[in-house]
């Protein structure tokens, strides 16, 4: 497993760039470099849960029925700098219209430098420590699945992944992926 997270993160912490989709993916990137699957079409989220940044316990499935927007980040990441207080800020605007931000730290060899990144940038929401990347390679290959550091995806209130980006989003931006999953879903 160590050895496919290895070569999963090889070209993490770009600056942009997008993935396609098509063929028999399912899903749509469009060029924002946002791509999203159609409800009816996407894919379970898989299990995320374990030990956070902060020595605490989270479960992503604890979250059904709310929309949850999930960033992979490194404190070592220039753009997850970045981005870092932009999700801070667009979460503290959202987090009662029943969405939850939840971050994956990876590739961090202790918790100490992600602790020290959640203090710098304000960061609230909380982050399951993940350094080997073992958490990216629950999500199915062919889905809208984090393939960068950074990356974000937003799993709608089924549970479900509904759009995906892999790379670093300004406030505007992420609250343009995240917009269309505010209100119900027709």
């Amino acid at each position: 497993v160590g050895a496919a997270a290895a070569a999963l993160l090889v070209s993490a912490c770009s600056s942009g760039g997008t993935s396609g989709g098509g063929g028999q993916t399912g899903f749509i990137t469009g060029s924002d470099g946002i791509a999203t699957a159609k409800k009816g079409e996407r894919a379970d989220a898989p299990e995320l849960s374990g030990e956070t940044v902060d020595g605490g316990q989270v479960d992503v499935a604890d979250y059904k029925g709310k929309v949850v927007v999930l960033n992979v980040w490194g404190s070592w990441c220039p753009p997850c700098r970045a981005e870092a207080k932009n999700f801070e800020k667009v979460y503290q605007d959202v987090k009662d219209q029943g969405v939850q931000f939840v971050g994956i730290n990876t590739r961090d060899t202790s918790t100490g430098p992600a602790r020290a990144f959640e203090k710098d940038y304000g960061v609230t929401y909380p982050s399951l420590y993940d350094p080997a990347g073992r958490l990216m390679l629950r999500f199915e290959k062919g889905t809208l699945n984090p393939q960068a550091v950074p990356s974000t995806l937003i799993i709608d209130r089924e549970g479900k992944v509904a759009a995906r980006t892999l790379q670093a989003l300004s406030e505007e931006k992420l609250r343009k992926m995240l917009a269309p999953y505010l209100q119900p879903e027709k």
